[in-house]
């Protein structure tokens, strides 16, 4: 039986926390065996400790497993490494950038005896800190790579290209591609909203600097006769962003996955920087349209360019525009609005390519593949 360690930051509301419960749940007997850890979810963000309880998957916490960079890893550094001498892992899987640093140190201490495997969900090498702490985390990855990882997991093609080539972390031989799962048949009949009433858009997320909620106001104010806008999701940012939104944006909160998509005709995305956003899966599995900003795996997930308007680029499954481009995003969000001939099309190439390339099924498979691969 094949022994799996897989570590995580936190188990807070995004992709990283589904991928890594729906790999636990699936490998938690016959071939496999395997073990979830996880840091606490800080205050202003949901905890997805129940959806992994409803799936059989309880996780190891370890509170000393904070979010930012502390001396208290060196904590979580000697518990990990405590934890691979009693579990005598055969693969150590890390997941998202914290989790990643402290595993495969603590690996540096465990030795040699298992295989390391580290996942990329998104990064944190622009968009979220200054120049100086954004150098020495790129300078930590490489280090890792080249000590410690046996397989570095990407999400996308672009994603790819930005850790191998532009970032130089890794040699090409350790890298796969491995994209994101959901479950497709979720959405499968995903209710359509009321007739009759006026168009909403809406932005599913934590509300932190690097989604940019403040562009999706500023498109809002632009748009604001045309379309109903709404901010679903919750975090630090909420209380300013309310303050500046006014009475244009409206803002839920929290809900249910399953009441979000079935409510929005457009759901929009406004990062400065992204992996591969499950938000935009899940609109294109529910039959929503999407419009983005052009950031990381967005651009792989949304296709190849099919005509370019004026800021914008109608894309084969949604629409893009640069970050921080508030009149081309507002432009491309109009042009969807109110071309229900485009807004049929984009759906429709949608349902079909996230049927076709991110089913939770293929997520399982593929891994499995990979770590029969570095077993063999």
């Amino acid at each position: 039986m094949t022994r799996i360690l897989r570590v995580i930051a936190r188990l807070n509301v995004g992709g990283p926390a589904q991928h890594v419960v729906w790999l636990s749940e699936a490998l938690a007997s016959g071939e496999f065996e395997t073990l979830l850890v996880a840091g606490t979810v800080p205050p202003g963000e949901e905890d997805m400790s129940a959806f992994a309880a409803a799936r059989g998957v309880t996780p190891l916490i370890l509170p000393s497993m904070s979010r930012e960079l502390s001396w208290r890893d060196l904590t979580t550094i000697f518990k990990l490494w405590r934890l691979m001498v009693r579990f005598r892992p055969d693969i150590v899987h890390t997941h998202t950038a914290k989790a990643g640093a402290v595993g495969r140190l603590a690996g540096l201490l465990y030795g040699r005896r298992c295989k390391f495997v580290h996942t990329f969900h998104g990064h944190i090498f622009h968009g979220y800190y200054g120049k100086l702490k954004t150098r020495l985390f790129i300078v930590i990855e490489q280090m890792l790579a080249r000590l410690n990882s046996d397989r570095i997991v990407v999400l996308s093609p672009q994603q790819l290209a930005e850790i191998r080539d532009t970032f130089q972390i890794g040699r090409p031989e350790q890298f796969v591609v491995v994209p994101l799962g959901i479950e497709v048949e979720r959405w499968a009949s995903a209710h359509r909203r009321p007739e009759g009433r006026r168009s909403t858009v809406g932005i599913v997320g934590r509300l932190t600097p690097i989604k940019n909620h403040d562009l999706f106001l500023r498109v809002a104010a632009r748009l604001q006769g045309l379309a109903r806008f709404v901010v679903y999701g919750d975090g630090a940012e909420r209380e300013r962003l309310e303050r500046l939104a006014g009475e244009r944006v409206e803002f839920a909160g929290t809900r249910p996955i399953d009441e979000i998509y079935p409510s929005l005709d457009v759901v929009a995305l406004t990062s400065r920087n992204e992996g591969t956003p499950l938000a935009l899966i899940e609109a294109m599995a529910a039959g929503k349209p999407v419009i983005s900003t052009a950031v990381g795996g967005v651009v792989d997930l949304l296709g190849e360019v099919r005509e370019r308007g004026d800021g914008y680029d109608v894309r084969a499954r949604g629409i893009t525009a640069a970050s921080g481009d508030d009149a081309g995003f507002a432009a491309g969000l109009e042009r969807l609005l109110l071309d229900e001939d485009l807004r049929r099309r984009i759906v429709n190439e949608g349902k079909t390519y996230v049927e076709q390339q991110h089913s939770k099924e293929r997520l399982i498979a593929d891994m499995i593949r990979l770590y029969r691969e570095i077993e063999s």
